[in-house]
């Protein structure tokens, strides 16, 4: 079976981008029962849009349904299950074995995968869920590339899922209370406020003085919870070969710019091999300090302390949503000028193209040389062949 390459939907535009930079799939969360409620996540015709645009593309889409639940969400559950059946989900994510029993009552052809938080860590725990009926599991992170083997030797006929890119919790597979008990909103709900990114510093409460020292001597803050991000694209190989069929990429609530960039280096990394330049593409967007699983699993520090987030290399300047008379039509998100130098992100032979911009306009001719209205459109001449969905940036000015 050829790998798959998995990414995140959080909403139906971002659906459309991830199929068109390359993935095979999607994962993505209705407007209740999943993991990232403060994503845009999909209303019932929204799914029934995504996935029908899939399906026409000859890709999958996979609905989380991954809460912890509680009794009230039961009979919803029901419902909801039955939708999903009726709009030809390839598949639900479950980490709850309530959940997952009625979900086998209630449409038991709905196929389902075994989500991450379930925190499936071995052989034995992978044969359970395969006799309930489970088709996939997606493996917790903490695994080694050995472990993963030794599953899939065990349990050959179960396809195996892996994360390879995106943010790292820093509690075992994501099953934290921080924050609920500091902000009264449950992860394990969907509602996670991310308090592990947060600069922390210490209180100390001696001879009735409440004093706050800095965790650095240097006094800036320290981000003592802040993991680093997962970037396996050098060890995709390997994981194929240790029987990982899908490979997951992290970021429902990622932005367009990063979803594309990193969706678009997998693909090709997948399609010709691993290369500096596509290494260095997962440089260009947004990122913590990366570490890879190996390492994570070898004692490597997996706490990023300097800082929550670098700003990548490039500045997301628009995406590409028509083309008239073979100019583009941009909607805009970082500020442009006439004459500035664009470099294209796009999944054809246009990738790294560069090109200068001319005769920056509006839509109905009007010269703009400057292109300032965030989201407006705006168009020029450009002899690069350009589609809609791809991308145009510019490397970041110091």
């Amino acid at each position: 079976m050829k790998a798959e390459l998995l990414a995140p939907a959080g909403n139906l535009a971002k659906l459309k981008l991830a199929l068109y930079y390359g993935a095979d799939a999607v994962y993505l969360g209705g407007k209740s029962f999943s993991l990232r409620t403060f994503a845009d996540n999909f209303t019932e015709e929204e799914l029934a849009e995504g996935i029908a645009y899939a399906h026409a593309r000859g890709k999958r889409v996979y609905v989380a349904v991954n809460i912890f639940a509680r009794n009230a969400d039961l009979p919803a559950l029901e419902g909801y299950f039955r939708l999903l059946r009726e709009l030809k989900a390839d598949a639900v994510l479950i980490s709850d074995p309530g959940v997952f029993a009625l979900c086998k009552r209630t449409t038991p052809d709905l196929p389902i995968h075994i989500s991450t938080q379930a925190n499936t860590l071995n052989a034995d725990s992978v044969r359970f869920w395969r006799a309930q009926g489970a088709s996939r599991v997606v493996l917790a992170r903490e695994l080694s590339l050995e472990e993963i083997a030794f599953i899939h030797a065990a349990c050959p006929d179960v396809e195996l899922e892996s994360f390879v890119h995106g943010a790292m919790c820093i509690s075992y597979s994501g099953r934290c209370y921080l924050s609920d008990y500091m902000d009264g909103r449950p992860a394990n709900r969907g509602a996670c406020v991310q308090a592990c990114r947060r600069g922390y510093r210490i209180q100390t409460d001696e001879g009735g003085s409440r004093d706050f020292y800095d965790v650095e001597e240097d006094g800036k803050m320290s981000y003592i919870l802040n993991s680093k991000d997962l970037n396996m694209s050098g060890c995709l190989e390997r994981l194929a070969e240790a029987g990982v069929c899908s490979f997951k990429i992290e970021g429902r609530m990622k932005g367009e710019f990063y979803l594309a960039t990193v969706v678009n280096a997998y693909r090709r990394i997948l399609d010709m091999g691993p290369s500096k330049l596509l290494t260095d593409e997962l440089l260009s967007c947004p990122h913590r300090p990366y570490i890879t699983a190996e390492e994570l699993n070898g004692g490597t520090v997996s706490e990023a302390f300097e800082s929550a987030q670098t700003g990548g290399m490039y500045d997301f300047i628009g995406i590409v949503t028509d083309m008239v008379g073979g100019n583009p039509v941009v909607e805009m998100r970082t500020r442009f000028f006439e004459g500035d130098e664009l470099e294209i992100l796009s999944p054809t032979s246009s990738f790294l193209k560069r090109f200068k911009v001319k005769n920056l306009r509006t839509p109905d001719g009007t010269p703009a040389p400057d292109a300032k209205l965030v989201q407006a459109s705006y168009t020029f001449d450009c002899s690069v062949p350009l589609h809609p969905l791809d991308l145009l940036r510019r490397p970041r000015r110091n």
